[in-house]
């Protein structure tokens, strides 16, 4: 199967989703969809599971908050 569809990129560099990938996705709003880009540069997107090793990996730069000296002492022996 090929869909093509397009997207224009607003002022805050944000894309919607167009309606016949979404639907393929089978993405809702507040799903999480993750982005790879492959050894050719295409860019690929899939809907996230509720375990996803690679969007974990993704959102883990987010969590700087909890990776301070005082929390790897006070966490050290878990």
């Amino acid at each position: 199967m090929n869909i093509t569809a397009s997207s224009k990129l607003t002022t805050k560099s944000q894309a919607t989703i167009p309606g016949p990938i979404r639907d393929f996705l089978g993405v809702q709003p507040g799903d999480s969809v993750i982005f790879e880009i492959d050894k050719d540069k295409k860019v690929l997107i899939r809907k996230a599971t509720p375990i996803d090793v690679e969007f974990l990996r993704a959102l883990e730069g987010t969590l700087t908050e909890w990776s301070s000296q005082y929390d790897e002492e006070a966490y050290s022996d878990l």
